[in-house]
């Protein structure tokens, strides 16, 4: 599994009775395959997820082991954000569990709200953020980077170049704190985490992207530098969406959803097992985890 995807803008979409084929900023292409609005199967759903986003695949296979035990067929699916949200909003996907509102992912909102219903908020509050090791202690707000440029050898490590995160950090953070010094370095997500724990282990300075919900806050000594300014924007949500009458389709999923809560620790949690167990074997920590935390997820299926 690619874990390197991006929070990207959408670009345009096109959609046919069965296949749909959305285009995101990168230029690629992901072809969605019909969802369980193809027959009428009420006991078959289709979940997509992005790579890159912890959380996103956290979710995803914590529900469908939990649907799976309940007697649900789950098909997975890996898609862009672009294609995950048209997907849901042509009834092709049942579920995209990552969707960060009403900020971070406004542009897939205002394009396909309209078709889209918000099965559960599942956490909040949830934030884009600039972040630093606990051991730079001068540094406690993005305001305080003008100063220290040269301790971090005026570079911000970066994610994906046509991230949300990405393009905020760009054109909103760094001309509003006056970050001229400083360049923005265009990565992945996995390259910008292996220069941060490079760094925390030689103690040295660095200032990353990043986001929480996300495992490195549990993992590594962390904090993120306080946006004065509220150039991010205010925090977002993140909500799991479904096409428009999935409640009605599907009661018994809709209703354990809106119970679906998770606090940070138990994200992060789940987050460092799936780390743990490796790729490929999601759906194992899923399910290892559910069994150490038996009372919430009992909580969610009332």
């Amino acid at each position: 599994m690619n874990h390197t995807s991006g929070r990207s803008l959408l670009v345009g979409c096109t959609a046919a009775a069965l296949t749909l084929v959305a285009t995101a900023c990168s230029g690629q292409t992901a072809t969605v395959d019909s969802g369980s609005d193809d027959g009428g199967d009420s006991k078959s759903l289709t979940i997509s997820f992005t790579p890159g986003y912890d959380e996103d695949i956290a979710a995803t296979y914590l529900w469908k082991q939990i649907l799976e035990e309940k007697g649900y067929k789950i098909d997975v699916q890996e898609l862009d954000i672009a294609s995950s949200y048209a997907g849901v909003a042509n009834k092709q996907i049942d579920l995209y569990l990552d969707a960060w509102l009403p900020t971070t992912h406004e542009p897939y909102w205002k394009k396909f709200g309209d078709k889209l219903d918000v099965a559960s908020t599942w956490y909040e509050p949830a934030d884009l953020n600039l972040t630093v090791p606990t051991y730079v202690k001068d540094v406690n707000t993005i305001a305080d980077l003008k100063a220290h440029a040269s301790e971090f050898g005026s570079q911000i490590y970066g994610i994906e170049a046509g991230t949300g995160l990405m393009r905020l950090t760009r054109t909103s953070v760094m001309p509003k704190y006056g970050l001229d010094d400083f360049q923005l370095t265009e990565s992945s997500t996995p390259a910008m985490l292996s220069e941060l724990q490079s760094a925390i282990k030689s103690k040295k300075p660095i200032v990353v992207t990043l986001w929480r919900p996300h495992w490195a806050y549990t993992k590594l000594p962390l904090k993120a530098l306080k946006d004065t300014e509220g150039a991010y924007g205010k925090p977002d949500k993140v909500q799991a969406i479904a096409p428009k009458g999935f409640a009605d389709d599907h009661p018994d999923v809709a209703g354990w959803l809106k119970n679906f809560k998770l606090t940070s620790d138990q994200l992060g949690e789940l987050e460092l097992l799936i780390q743990k167990k490796g790729e490929g074997n999601e759906q194992e920590a899923a399910k290892e985890w559910m069994a150490q935390n038996k009372s919430v997820v009992d909580s969610w299926l009332k």
